[in-house]
């Protein structure tokens, strides 16, 4: 359980970094208030023909008295926001780090030096159109599994008294998972870390992805809330990556600065 705690210090030591490289804080804000623009658009559209994609895809209830129509369509409309709400959520930041990738990339090698007992950090060595596919594929798989399970617990919520309390517990712990592996990707990938790799080295922590995802997730469920709360997600999950791979961070206290092997 120690990992919990943890895993929510990082997030809280990441906002801290960016919250001190103000520069560095607003050159990451760029890509979120673009996604955020385009998943309004679309949670806007879902909300006004909501009910008429629900209407057409439940033709066998178009004679039901009333009030039951309305009851049932207009609990199928708001179930179908809520996942549309929980994808949101999931792909956000997929969406986010690849419109984002060069701005991250940048941001995430600055707190790698910053905090590196050398001052250095790892460099892909890869061209920026191979980075993006890489980045793109691995988003690619991570949304397909999150889209996976959001159907899963889209289910499991018309389950009577599970639905309402055990089934949005699970979700938001998968939605900090999957965000903790896209958020750690942007570190991992500069170090050559295949995505086969991360996610088994995530899964060897489920507790400390949790304590820094969960968290994250449930502040997630606001867009415009996560876009201000990305770039210091990006600095933080480049430290839980340091942990993760072993290597040493250069912690800051009372204004002297001493190195720690956080994976001790």
């Amino acid at each position: 359980m120690r990992d919990l705690g943890v895993g929510f210090r990082y997030l809280l030591k990441g906002q801290r970094w960016v919250a001190r490289h103000g520069k560095q804080y607003g050159f990451g804000l760029v890509p979120g208030l673009i996604t955020l623009v385009l998943y309004v658009a679309a949670l806007v559209g879902l909300a006004v023909w909501g009910g008429d994609l629900v209407a057409w895809s439940t033709p066998f209830a178009d004679d039901w008295s009333s009030p039951w129509l309305g009851l049932f369509r207009g609990f199928l409309t708001v179930l179908l926001f809520a996942l549309a709400l929980l994808l949101t959520t999931v792909t956000f930041t997929a969406v986010t780090l690849l419109i984002g990738q060069p701005f991250y990339e940048s941001l995430s090698e600055k707190v790698d030096r910053d905090v590196s007992p050398d001052g250095t950090a790892p460099e892909s060595g890869l061209p920026l159109w191979r980075e993006l596919w890489i980045s793109g594929r691995d988003s690619l798989r991570i949304v397909l599994r999150a889209a996976c399970w959001g159907v899963l617990l889209f289910a499991l919520g018309f389950v009577p008294v599970v639905g309402q309390t055990v089934v949005p517990v699970v979700g938001f712990m998968v939605t900090g998972f999957f965000l903790t592996e896209e958020l750690t990707a942007v570190a991992m990938q500069r170090r050559g870390v295949e995505a086969r790799d991360r996610l088994r080295l995530l899964r060897s922590r489920r507790t400390l992805v949790w304590g820094f995802g969960t968290p994250l997730g449930v502040a997630f469920v606001v867009p415009f809330v996560a876009i201000f709360l990305m770039p210091g997600a990006v600095a933080g999950a480049t430290l839980m990556a340091r942990d993760l791979l072993g290597e040493e961070i250069l912690e800051e206290e009372n204004g002297d600065a001493e190195s720690q092997d956080v994976s001790a």
